[in-house]
């Protein structure tokens, strides 16, 4: 080989040489767009799902204080009747002299109130001449029994105990036999 065939066959040598290392730098260049355009899509599915939860434990958070600022409206709208039955009974108790009429119309407003509170889940706890219990009662004193059969059982109730749904809500406040 001559000298001009060599110089041409290095040529040749390095136009295939830059073609392939510029072929290589533009095949790496083409994955790193690829890539960045994946790392782009997502970094924007990742900031819009942050933004949706965030917006969530927003709302959340909002229905949560309306809930805690209105829970009682159904309760109280209950109540309205026995409130508006005492104002009349005060009205008319100002003109009234029979104490039984008077004691009537508080038993029935009474019974009315009871009766509101117990369609809301509220019960009254009897006690009296039931065996003590330690998760419906609380023992005051204890007495000695007048029976045999009534020790360990419950002799008087000074407060009454009440349940909501099925949960105390307040201990029975009692006395005991001994």
């Amino acid at each position: 080989m001559t000298t001009q065939e060599n110089e041409t066959v290095n040529e040749e040598n390095k136009q295939e040489h830059a073609e392939s290392t510029e072929q290589v730098v533009d095949e790496k260049e083409l994955k790193t767009i690829e890539l960045q355009a994946k790392i782009d899509e997502l970094n924007d599915k990742y900031i819009r799902l942050y933004s949706e939860f965030d917006n969530f434990r927003k709302r959340t958070a909002k229905e949560k204080i309306d809930l805690m600022k209105n829970a009682g409206e159904d309760f109280f709208k209950t109540l309205l009747p026995v409130i508006d039955d005492f104002d009349r009974a005060i009205k008319s108790n100002a003109e009234i002299t029979d104490v039984k009429a008077i004691n009537d119309g508080v038993n029935l407003i009474y019974n009315k109130f009871k009766t509101s509170l117990s369609q809301k889940g509220l019960e009254e706890m009897n006690s009296v001449g039931s065996a003590f219990d330690t998760d419906l009662h609380e023992a005051i004193t204890s007495i000695p029994s007048p029976s045999e059969d009534m020790k360990g059982k419950i002799i008087e109730e000074l407060e009454k105990g009440y349940s909501l749904n099925g949960k105390v809500i307040r201990f029975a406040k009692v006395v005991i036999g001994n």
